[in-house]
């Protein structure tokens, strides 16, 4: 896989959250949680409908992106109480926060619905259909997010307050970097 990447180059990779056997049988599925800037409601530029309606897309300003950063902290700190295996990434918009528990892989698509519920019900602005387990791709880490030309990466619970993507050498592809060389 890592030869096929660095022959071709695409502009975004991703994995499948599902787990086989041998046999090629679905047998569980990652539990993750999608925390994007046009899941919330910027105090300058709106909702993502209002956004759409100026035709902005699924643009974000830096006030959204750390809106988003942090309710992806205040989530990770809430599932802590349930969960003990998590990673959180830097998707190249938003962030992903990964459990690895055991126990997750097992979950039904009713659990995993129920959970998405019951996070927005704490006012998360997560994306449902991703931990419903409905999107069972996600951003591949160290790969690029081609629409935002950033590195999707890993961040520790502890640095997520001062990350900035925006600046951080390791979220710029070298193509972007100051550094790169022709």
């Amino acid at each position: 896989m890592q030869d096929y990447l660095v022959e071709f180059l695409p502009e975004a990779a991703y994995y499948d959250r599902n787990v086989y056997d041998a046999n090629d049988r679905k047998t569980g599925q990652e539990l993750a949680f999608d925390l994007d800037p046009e899941n919330i409601s910027c105090p300058i530029h709106g909702t993502l409908a209002n956004k759409m309606r100026r035709h902005q897309g699924l643009a974000f300003c830096e006030l959204e992106l750390e809106l988003i950063k942090e309710q992806a902290l205040n989530l990770y700190e809430h599932l802590e109480a349930q969960f003990s295996s998590m990673k959180i990434v830097y998707s190249g918009r938003g962030f992903h926060i990964h459990v690895f528990d055991p126990q997750v892989y097992a979950l039904s698509t009713n659990e995993r619905r129920q959970i998405a519920q019951n996070v927005k019900e704490k006012g998360f602005k997560i994306d449902e259909w991703v931990t419903a387990g409905n999107m069972r791709l996600i951003r591949l880490p160290y790969s690029l997010h081609g629409l935002v030309s950033r590195v999707v990466v890993p961040v520790e619970k502890n640095e997520i307050e001062r990350f900035d993507p925006i600046h951080d050498k390791r979220c710029l592809p070298k193509f972007l970097s100051s550094d790169a060389t022709s």
